[in-house]
């Protein structure tokens, strides 16, 4: 694992204002995360935790201090910079799946991998490999509504990793799944995390938290604690 750290956050302040009234969503917020490392990040509902993924996911733009990833100061990028920073660097896996219902599980999983510029046959190679390495190879002409939850969400993840990124970012990734199901999707992570990948993951399982190696403990938009597990 690089000394290096992969995400750098420093006195990251976001605010969000409606109706003339402002409300802090994270403040002061100091956060390093190293190349390789899985990091869980936990708090109850309203600390800040979507908030923060979204700012790690150049979703969205803190509205005050520094953020880095690998290396680039996000703060200073255009919209279609960040877009493209995203594209290239970072892998998401929702809750919800946000699959498209009329694509088949392989063009689900081709579909970020059009906005390189990909040849077609390219695209197809690595969503193939990606639906390999998730189990899901047999399903790749499968619509989306014939799975299960548990392989909708493992097809999710084939197409956060199909593009290679070195940042997975995953927002409850068991939230929608049940206990079998969520199982085989948090031993899907360790193992990517095992090939190299970082892992950055919000959840408000205890036990899932303690398979990453350090939990961020967010409360009223502050980092109040952190544990090694």
């Amino acid at each position: 694992m690089s000394d290096a750290p992969l995400i750098e956050l420093s006195a990251v302040t976001k605010a969000f204002v409606a109706d003339e009234v402002e409300t802090l969503a994270l403040a002061q917020v100091h956060l390093d995360v190293r190349r390789g490392e899985w990091v869980s990040i936990v708090g109850p509902s309203g600390s800040g935790k979507t908030t923060l993924l979204a700012i790690l996911g150049l979703l969205e733009k803190p509205t005050s201090g520094v953020a880095r990833l690998d290396g680039i100061d996000t703060m200073t990028l255009s919209e279609a910079q960040r877009a493209e920073l995203r594209n290239t660097r970072i892998g998401f896996i929702f809750q919800s799946f946000n699959l498209i219902g009329d694509l088949t599980v392989q063009e689900n999983v081709e579909l970020p991998l059009t906005f390189r510029g990909l040849p077609a046959s390219e695209r197809k190679k690595r969503a193939l490999e990606a639906l390999e390495r998730v189990g899901m190879a047999g399903r790749a002409r499968h619509l989306p509504g014939s799975l299960s939850g548990g392989q909708q969400q493992r097809t999710a993840v084939a197409r956060a990793v199909a593009g290679n990124p070195p940042l997975l970012l995953a927002d409850e990734p068991t939230g929608n799944l049940d206990s079998k199901s969520g199982l085989q999707v948090m031993q899907l992570l360790g193992e990517l995390h095992q090939g190299g990948a970082t892992v950055c993951m919000v959840t408000h399982d205890p036990g899932y938290a303690r398979r990453a190696q350090r939990q961020v403990v967010l409360f009223d938009g502050r980092i109040v604690d952190e544990t090694l597990s």
